[in-house]
């Protein structure tokens, strides 16, 4: 006589068969390093397929980003062999099985410095060609194959509208800095720099008496040290042109592997506030003969760029005279590019009633969601993405040493122990309130901030809160709305996409030589911001 428990023992293999049978296998790309490379080499190996043919490069978007299927793993060759890729395990927006049969095209990137999620791909990261796969069918027909046979090289530089001679006066005036910061080499245990660029205006060397205005700026998310030169020579040649006053310019690379660390001061990348404010400041002051008063120190920057720029004045309200921030990263939380982080039961993914949150528009056309973005960045690796640049900046640090997630990467659930921290530390609006008493005297008509009513990544509701708040306190704020502008088009006027910034700079000398009377040429177009 057989028992129940032997019956099920012997049904155990077929009811484990059975199971094996009605899941299908997941599908194995196969990535090899070419034999003619001369070392091993490792990083996360990003896999792009996406639907045609004829295609040079097959890379992810930002702006559609689930036209692209993406797969990664981490992994480490020598020359000659090869390694299996998962394409259904880590992957967005789905498993490859799980795409329809037809013609597609992919390619294999090796990134090797884990940056891919900040700025794409780099010198160095290597590269397979496209493959193309002509009436596919996943799961049938041989495993495709990538090998890795050649190096990436450097980005072409973006165009300028200079000339060639144009842009080697400019360059004259323009020079790198570098400066070792005590406060961060010890908290990194690594020697730590703040690098970028100066840029000193015509007349510097002819007028060695003369002390000039400084402006400090900073970029938006995905530039670098060298991305960042080509804004500096537009500065000088602005400035040679008589299009702006005469100033120092102080270009500051904020980049970090982590993402943008927004010379924020964080439990995650390090005291980059007070190595800016307290170190490099008065190093730098130093070197160039700058006014080195309140009124003298400008800060202007654009995106992440421009929220760096807006949380250094509320945070150093003694050492700046005026922030003039473009399309800044949420100033308050409540409207977290269109989502309120701090509702029951928020979710970065779904509305209340299950429609998708949008993060990315074309004025009227939405082009990607939250969760697209939130997915997408995590299996493009760990760190260094926008929604993880705000983590490592803005989380308090985990058990294991990195950044507490604002929520969940699979739900979009958010983790409200996660936001409080947030917003009692970076949420501006409610430092701002919740400091007046003792910061308010120093912030009263300092804060500037520009942005586009049809602002890509919903920023302009953010900046409607955070006046709001200021109005509400007398805080005197300076807020411009232009109408149907974008986070690309914000300065542009008349053909020139760098218009606005002349009347930025005036309003900066005027702060800093309030009876200089500096005046704009003649010709130039009729004032974009408030008088």
């Amino acid at each position: 006589m057989i028992t129940r428990q032997a019956a099920r023992l012997l049904l155990l293999p077929f009811v484990v068969s059975l199971a094996c049978a009605q899941t299908p296998p997941h599908l194995f790309f196969r990535v090899t390093l070419d034999p003619g490379m001369q070392k091993p080499a490792s990083g996360r190996v990003l896999i792009f397929l996406e639907a045609g043919s004829g295609a040079k490069q097959v890379s992810a978007n930002e702006f559609k980003p689930s036209a692209t299927s993406i797969a990664a793993r981490e992994i480490s060759l020598v020359p000659g062999s090869s390694i299996d890729v998962d394409v259904d395990d880590v992957a967005f927006p789905a498993p490859f099985s799980s795409l329809k049969p037809g013609t597609y095209q992919a390619q294999a990137v090796l990134d090797v410095g884990h940056t891919y999620s900040y700025n794409g791909p780099a010198a160095g990261d290597l590269e397979s060609s496209v493959v193309p796969l002509r009436d596919w069918t996943p799961g049938s027909g041989a495993e495709p194959t990538f090998v890795l046979d050649h190096a990436m090289a450097a980005p072409a530089p973006r165009p300028l509208p200079l000339k060639p001679d144009e842009i080697a006066a400019a360059g004259k005036f323009v020079t790198p800095v570098d400066f070792v910061s005590p406060a961060l080499t010890a908290f990194s245990g690594r020697e730590t720099h703040i690098r970028g660029w100066v840029v000193l205006p015509p007349g510097y060397t002819e007028h060695p008496r003369e002390h000039y205005p400084t402006v400090y700026w900073t970029h938006g998310f995905g530039a670098k040290l060298d991305t960042i030169r080509p804004s500096a020579l537009m500065i000088a040649s602005r400035m040679a042109a008589g299009k702006m006053p005469p100033m120092i310019w102080i270009f500051l690379d904020e980049s970090l592997p982590t993402g943008t660390h927004e010379f924020a001061d964080s439990v995650n990348n390090g005291p980059w506030g007070q190595a800016l404010t307290a170190e490099f400041i008065p190093w730098i002051e130093s070197k160039y003969r700058m006014d080195a008063r309140p009124s003298g120190r400008s800060l202007e920057g654009h995106s992440s760029g421009g929220w760096a720029t807006l949380q250094l004045q509320v945070n150093y309200p003694k050492i700046f005279g005026g922030t003039w921030s473009t399309s800044p990263d949420p100033s308050d939380f409540h409207d977290f590019s269109a989502i309120d982080i701090y509702a029951d039961h928020a979710n970065v993914y779904r509305r209340p009633d299950g429609t998708p949150y949008p993060i990315v528009r074309d004025h009227q056309q939405v082009i990607a969601t939250f969760e697209e973005l939130g997915q997408q960045e995590a299996v493009l690796g760990p760190y260094g993405g926008q929604v993880a640049s705000f983590e490592w900046v803005f989380s308090p640090r985990g058990a294991d040493g990195r950044p507490l997630q604002m929520f969940d990467r699979q739900t979009g659930d958010v983790h409200p122990e996660v936001v409080a921290y947030w917003r009692d530390h970076y949420d501006l609006a409610h430092i701002v309130e919740a400091n007046w008493s003792t910061r308010g005297r120093d912030l009263k008509g300092k804060i500037h901030l520009i942005v586009g009513t049809a602002d890509t990544f919903y920023l302009d509701g953010a900046a409607h809160r955070f006046e709001a708040v200021l109005t509400s306190l007398n805080g005197e704020p300076h807020f411009t709305y232009r109408e149907n502008r974008t986070h690309f088009d914000l300065y542009e006027e008349n053909g020139d996409r760098m218009a606005m910034m002349d009347e930025i700079a005036e309003q900066m000398y005027a702060m800093a030589r309030p009876s200089a009377h500096w005046k704009r040429p003649a010709g130039a177009p009729a004032p974009i911001l408030h008088p």
